[in-house]
């Protein structure tokens, strides 16, 4: 009999696209799987991008939400499934409730919150040995036989009729070359290089004959108004596209500029080349999973300090990370793809 697995994913878009190595490892341990995932609904258009998944649930609980009788609730309604397993990547013990209440015989995770009657194939996790958090869903699959190396890089593909039906919608041409810029990072400000330092790059390609767009959600689209009027050019599409749009559009960029944020992650298995830039979170542990990203960062000795703030109060590595780092580190993308 095959397989029927439940994957339960976790909350961010950037999380969600660093699991898919873990589905291509599955099917290549159990080949004939039905796989489902149980994904927020925020996360559901990066999972549907995944060729591995063959039926989607969205999780109705949000951040931090107990809500046990409704996870229960859920959790019946799943045993008509009839899932043969479940792998939990989220650490939360709340995360790992609808496995067990669905009565899946086994559920694979690690310790996480000491849930260890509701994770009965129960691993744990050597933070030092696995650096990479890819690494740390990928051993999920088969952690007796898994090293780093086997660890794939993540792919999302685009949907080409969704993708002209997008360029339609929002009046938009893909005859010049396209320089996408991703100024947001949901985790905070800290995360985020300069309004004026994007504009700048921004002005610098419209001169070489690029379009710019921008991307991200509604919460970015003040700072990327910000970028068009600085920079006096640029198309602000945050929060104009649903995120299967916007990944369809930042698959036909040229080159991409980014934060540590989702959408360096989706730019990065879309396989587009791109510059990303981190400030106070680290390129060792979430790094853009891709043969055509550099990573660009001053090494501060104050930094990675992993704070949605400053706590200095000056968000050196960012601000003293000039445009024409970037501009250069652009270059040589361009160059090598």
């Amino acid at each position: 009999m095959s397989e029927k697995i439940l994957i339960i994913a976790p909350s961010w878009i950037g999380d969600c696209v660093m699991a898919q190595p873990l589905l291509t490892l599955l099917k290549q341990r159990f080949p004939d799987a039905h796989m489902t995932v149980f994904a927020p609904k925020w996360t559901l258009a990066v999972m549907k991008r995944m060729k591995e998944l063959d039926d989607f649930i969205e999780n109705p609980f949000g951040h931090g939400v107990l809500n046990l009788r409704q996870r229960y609730q859920m959790g019946k309604q799943l045993r008509s499934y009839q899932f043969t397993r479940a792998f939990v990547l989220p650490g939360s013990a709340k995360s790992a409730l609808i496995p067990f209440f669905a009565k899946i015989p086994i559920r694979t995770g690690f310790v996480g919150e000491s849930r260890y009657f509701l994770i009965n194939d129960i691993h744990r996790l050597n933070k030092q040995q696995w650096v990479r958090m890819v690494d740390r869903f990928a051993l999920l699959a088969n952690p007796q036989n898994h090293t780093s190396e086997q660890t794939p890089n993540p792919v999302l593909y685009a949907d080409s009729k969704n993708q002209q039906q997008a360029i339609a919608k929002l009046s938009l041409s893909a005859e010049k070359p396209i320089l996408a810029l991703c100024s947001g990072a949901e985790y905070g400000a800290a995360k985020r290089w300069s309004v004026r330092h994007f504009a700048q790059v921004a002005r610098h390609y419209h001169q070489q004959g690029y379009q710019i767009w921008l991307f991200g959600s509604h919460k970015d689209a003040q700072d990327a108004d910000l970028i068009v009027q600085q920079a006096g050019v640029g198309v602000n599409l945050c929060g104009k596209t649903a995120m299967d749009e916007a990944i369809d559009l930042l698959a036909l960029a040229k080159i991409v500029v980014c934060n540590d944020s989702g959408l360096m992650h989706v730019a990065a298995a879309l396989q587009r080349p791109l510059v990303a830039v981190y400030g106070s979170s680290s390129p060792i542990h979430t790094p853009p999973l891709s043969e055509k990203a550099k990573i660009i960062s001053l090494n501060l000795s104050c930094s990675p300090c992993f704070k949605r703030e400053c706590p200095l109060g000056h968000t050196n590595c960012l601000e003293q990370l000039k445009p024409e780092m970037v501009i250069s580190a652009i270059d040589e993308m361009l160059q090598k793809h």
